[in-house]
């Protein structure tokens, strides 16, 4: 049986989840009928006019690419725009337009892997890491008998799931007291009298955003008409995703020879790489950012590293950064940057589904064309 779009999108939702996307993002299927088959994969950073021809002409019936090409608000996608046409195109050729950006920058591994890899950094771990996720910890106080009815409605409402884990729970017996005030229902014990009840302290954890679905089985299931429970946010613990990347050379080696590392690992740009700092200062350990990174200077400064390597540096923040003190910097064209991802996606889709054929596009979509002098 041949793989659908359907099929191309799970395993690239799988690899690059559409959740770790930042809020103002636009990733997914842009144009194309999941239904359809797949059998050829053009892969590009950016999805402009040569590659949508190349994508034609070999006759791939899916261009997946790193940036979003429709990622500000639209009211139109007429062939008389210049995205509209490319959109046109490729619906009449019957090639869907697939897009993994800032989840693919988030993700593990993810865009910064990539970059990581093809300059031999090892030991990585994310530079400005993301919770695992945001959890609460559920304490319920049940009667003895209640404890099961209630645990079971809490795991159905998504309580209870720890990694590859379900209904996880931990209790404990004790003695619980209430005295009913005038206008109580009480499910036990009576109105103005002291009563103590054999209870289960019954705790467990659910995702936040589940809290209110939780909730409301909590109270459907438990018996009193005011249980008791407590509800603690618990700390994000960093994971494995996030922006950017930290790791090691596995030997120190100068700011120069660190730099042409650089430079022999990425595609020639006319951008070119450059670097500042000084040039004889030992690198070993290293901090990288596929695509702009000059917005993570400040989590760059904090961390024991002893160079940044990112795209598209600015001339006032980057020279307050090193003013500061902070680690050397090398910039690289934003193209270059990221075009390690599109390896690593091959890899992806390779992987997922057998009978479809990959490729991955050598036009240089870095839109500068001549360097400096």
């Amino acid at each position: 049986m041949s793989a659908t779009l359907a099929d191309l999108i799970a395993a690239m939702d799988a690899a690059y989840p559409p959740a770790l996307a930042e809020s103002w993002d636009s990733v997914g299927l842009v144009c194309g009928d999941p239904a359809e088959a797949v059998s050829r994969v053009l892969l590009a950073v950016d999805a402009t006019d040569a590659v949508v021809d190349e994508a034609i002409a070999w006759g791939a019936e899916a261009l997946v690419v790193h940036h979003p090409l429709l990622l500000r608000g639209v009211d139109t996608v007429g062939a008389h725009t210049a995205k509209g046409a490319q959109i046109h195109r490729l619906i009449r050729a019957g090639c869907a337009l697939f897009t993994a950006h800032t989840n693919a920058d988030s993700a593990d591994p993810g865009v910064s892997d990539a970059l990581a890899d093809v300059l031999g950094l090892i030991d990585t771990k994310p530079l400005e890491p993301a919770p695992v996720e945001s959890l609460d910890k559920w304490v319920v106080m049940v009667p003895e008998a209640n404890t099961s009815t209630v645990q079971a409605a809490m795991f159905d409402a998504g309580a209870g799931l720890i990694g590859d884990y379900r209904e996880c729970s931990w209790r404990v017996s004790g003695t619980g007291q209430f005295r009913p005030l005038p206008g109580a229902n009480p499910a036990i014990g009576a109105v103005g009298e002291v009563e103590s009840v054999v209870e289960d302290r019954v705790e467990m954890v659910a995702d936040r955003r589940r809290r209110s679905a939780v909730l409301a089985a909590l109270r459907e299931a438990h018996p009193y008409e005011e249980p008791a429970f407590d509800v603690f946010e618990l700390a994000d613990i960093p994971g494995r995703t996030g922006l950017g990347r930290v790791g090691r050379l596995e030997r120190p080696e100068s700011l120069r020879e660190f730099t042409a590392r650089v430079r022999a690992g990425l595609p020639a740009t006319s951008w070119g790489v450059r670097a500042a700092g000084d040039p004889d200062a030992q690198v070993q350990v290293v901090a990288v950012c596929g695509g702009a990174g000059d917005s993570l200077l400040d989590s760059v400064a904090r961390l024991s590293v002893d160079a940044y390597v990112t795209a598209d540096l600015r001339h006032h923040p980057a020279d307050e950064h090193l003013r500061r003190g902070g680690p050397a910097l090398i910039d690289v064209a934003h193209w270059a940057s990221e075009f390690p991802w599109c390896t690593q996606a091959a890899g992806v889709i390779e992987c997922a589904l057998d009978d479809v054929e990959v490729r991955i596009s050598t036009i240089r979509t870095d839109p500068w064309t001549l360097g400096g002098c």
